[in-house]
């Protein structure tokens, strides 16, 4: 029997002896690694904080005492111990427990998140709150311990700093866990990286103190002055020695590293973090995919996964993962990116630690001196790019929808407002899936469509996908091409080729009198697909490819809504302030009020996570429901 089934609270681990608590952390591996083989998810994040999870809960006291993660992607074995053993089964499935933590869910989970950096500035404002609390009289409060685990690719964002500094300026009690394992998603870059992974020279530093204090006190009438010298000296030294001297600095006090999969050390190293006040940094070292032999050797792969064999794993087993044969959106960038450098080059790329993730990994093994993996820095990749453009150089931005929106005020400010020519290539747009409302790319026209300058296209097929990145490069304005999660298709299902793509002008596909359909994107070959149920039901549609969301084909529109009176807009992103909008401007800056208009779209709310093509039932954005839609509006 496994442990794990006698685990309803973190109370129950409190109790158990350093031997059951290391079977405890097999058990909880095997369980992750079935679970996230059957339903996919993140696994080598998981498997490297199992001895930090337990260790946390068995020394402090949660729901009482706050443990945010930092992302969030690595905390399976918390909810686990948190008394979701059996809801597990469920993990990212729709109606499930979510893959990230999420207030809603447990009262453990006191931070929702699923994006990197944002623990330690979320953690001093519980602290912060905590304090002013007990100034008003809540003496219970004070034993609220608040502990932040955040890992080292997070901490090369800035807004991580940001909270780094202002803890220090406040002083306040707080316990930032640094997880050490040389890896984000991909494997770390930059100078602050490479500064935490140095060896702290411990033996070194204890025997030098010592000969200093010793050196000191053996000076006669030694003055308060002198004293205090020393002192200051003794901390410049340390922090010139140690690791932690970047953090000292800060006003924190610096603990580790120490080994991160030792759990006595760990429960005995937390004990006495417990008792101290003021900043705390503990630095532990890890090792992503710990346990399971495959991530172990290539956690970069195991990072976020679909299903697979897990006797086999992801590489020599039958992994669904990789059963179809066609290459997924970002697949097709990465490859037609490599060939369009290979002719021009000043195009260079940046992504921000997603190198595999975003495809890119071919152009930096054929360019490594024209790409740049800035860490988990989207702000940074903005405006590091309008610098290289404003050079004569051709920078292109590949980023997910949902981590872009930590980047739009460069894009207005840095990007859009200077009419640099930067190219972003919007990956995971529209519904993603399992990960969530914090992985949804729901919201990038909207945030990007009332931007000046900026164009924005989204291809329908693959082929329509490498005409639209060569187009883009060839721009001197800045530009925006998403495209969704998934396979990509190769052509149309009827074998029609694409005509040339040119600024702001669609592609119409069907020409019928009844209906005007105007569809963006990935949505373009579900309503290609119902073209021929619609015409049975006596609707004779025209379906237009507008692949530019901005600038529109005003022209078009404006055209046929002269002769067709109904209009259908689908797109995969929030109706507010999305396409559909878009179009119901253009009519109305153009007094068309003549006409009825039906808008296809997500509602103004944040999307769970279940799977693309059951979140696309739910929401009206599958063929069936799109054809519902539409024989509907035509009877209406």
């Amino acid at each position: 029997m496994s442990m794990i089934q006698g685990i309803t609270s973190p109370q129950d681990i409190k109790s158990l002896s350093l031997d059951s608590l290391k079977k405890l952390a097999e058990d909880i591996r095997s369980t992750i690694v079935e679970r996230v083989s059957l339903n996919g998810g993140h696994l080598s994040s998981n498997l490297g904080v199992v001895e930090l999870t337990i260790a946390l809960h068995y020394v402090f006291d949660s729901p009482t005492d706050k443990i945010i993660w930092d992302v969030g992607h690595q905390c399976y074995a918390h909810k686990i111990i948190t008394g979701r053993y059996n809801e597990f089964h469920s993990l990212r499935k729709h109606g499930g427990i979510s893959g990230f933590p999420k207030r809603s869910e447990s009262p453990h989970d006191i931070f929702g998140t699923g994006h990197s950096s944002t623990s330690i500035s979320a953690g001093l404002g519980m602290v912060v709150a905590r304090d002013l609390d007990i100034q008003k009289g809540q003496i219970e409060r004070q034993k609220e311990r608040v502990i932040a685990v955040i890992g080292d690719g997070a901490m090369t964002s800035g807004l991580a700093f940001e909270g780094l500094n202002h803890a220090g300026h406040l002083k306040k009690d707080i316990i930032v866990i640094l997880n050490d394992n040389e890896m984000s998603i991909s494997p770390n870059v930059g100078a602050l990286s490479n500064y935490l992974i140095k060896i702290q020279t411990t033996t070194f530093f204890r025997k030098f103190k010592k000969e200093t204090k010793a050196l000191i006190e053996g000076i006669p009438k030694i003055g308060s002055t002198f004293t205090r010298l020393a002192e200051k000296a003794e901390g410049s030294l340390k922090g010139f020695f140690l690791p932690g001297g970047l953090f000292i600095d800060l006003g924190f006090e610096y603990i580790g590293p120490i080994d991160g999969h030792d759990i006595e050390m760990l429960i005995n190293t937390l004990i006495g973090v417990r008792e101290l006040h003021g900043p705390i940094l503990l630095h532990i070292v890890t090792a992503k995919g710990k346990g399971y032999k495959f991530a172990e050797e290539d956690p970069c792969i195991y990072h976020g996964t679909g299903p697979f064999d897990s006797c086999e794993g992801l590489k020599n087993g039958n992994a669904q993962y990789y059963e179809a044969t066609n290459l997924t959106y970002s697949e097709v960038f990465g490859k037609t990116i490599v060939e369009l450098a290979e002719k021009d080059e000043k195009i260079v790329a940046i992504t921000a630690a997603m190198k595999e993730g975003t495809g890119l990994s071919a152009f930096a093994e054929r360019f490594p001196d024209r790409f740049f993996d800035v860490g988990i820095a989207e702000p940074h990749a903005v405006t590091f790019a309008a610098g290289l453009s404003t050079q004569g150089k051709k920078p292109v931005v590949a980023i997910y929808s949902t981590f872009l929106q930590r980047g739009y005020d460069e894009i207005i400010h840095d990007v859009c407002l200077q009419n640099l020519p930067v190219l972003f290539v919007i990956d995971r747009c529209g519904i993603v899936g399992e990960d969530g409302a914090t992985h949804q790319g729901v919201f990038d026209i909207s945030y990007l469509r009332h931007i000046p300058n900026i164009v924005i296209m989204s291809p329908k097929d693959a082929d329509e996908m490498k005409d639209m990145l060569a187009f883009g490069c060839s721009l001197n304005v800045p530009c925006a091409i998403r495209f969704p999660r998934g396979k990509a298709p190769t052509i149309l299902d009827d074998g029609y080729i694409s005509s040339q793509i040119t600024l702001g002008k669609a592609e119409v596909l069907s020409d019928g009198d009844d209906i005007l359909i105007l569809a963006v994107g990935n949505t373009v070959l579900r309503v290609k697909r119902i073209i021929g149920r619609l015409m049975q039901s006596g609707i004779n549609p025209t379906l237009v490819n507008m692949r530019f969301i901005k600038p529109l084909d005003k022209e078009l529109i404006i055209d046929k809504v002269k002769k067709i009176k109904r209009v259908v807009t689908i797109e995969e992103n929030v109706l507010a302030g999305g396409f559909g909008s878009a179009v119901l401007e253009c009519l109305c800056d153009n007094a068309v009020f003549d006409v009825k208009v039906l808008r296809i779209g997500l509602p103004d709310v944040f999307i769970e996570h279940g799977s693309q093509k059951r979140l696309r039932e739910i929401y009206g954005l599958d063929e069936e429901s799109i054809f519902r839609s539409i024989a509907d509006f035509c009877k209406s």
